[in-house]
């Protein structure tokens, strides 16, 4: 089973990273990992409620973080991490992130 992330920035701008060949993150790292960018990127909870699921950090830390922290090679290995962090906590074989529609789909 193919076992993907993918963050869209809009047409012609998706970054795929496959994780296939990588080890997993572990769920409660994952978590923390989340967190602690969540927390340390100033990112704001999406719903009015102040609710704040796992989707809503994937998808707030990737809209604060900008289209550069995943297009540059110098921040591949930080993307990497994301996506490992992503994929463990929705577990789902693939996640696409779409920022400007603000949504994540499996």
């Amino acid at each position: 089973m193919r076992n993907h992330v993918i963050v869209s920035f809009g047409p012609g701008r998706e970054y795929t990273f496959d994780l296939d060949e990588v080890q997993p993150m572990p769920h409660e790292l994952a978590r923390q990992w989340l967190d602690e960018q969540f927390t340390a990127l100033g990112c704001e909870p999406l719903r009015l409620t102040g609710k704040v699921l796992t989707a809503d950090k994937v998808l707030a830390i990737a809209q604060v973080v900008g289209e550069q922290r995943f297009a540059q090679p110098e921040h591949r290995a930080w993307a990497m991490v994301y996506a490992r962090a992503a994929s463990s906590l929705l577990a789902k074989p693939i996640v696409k992130v779409d920022v400007p529609a603000l949504t994540v789909g499996y």
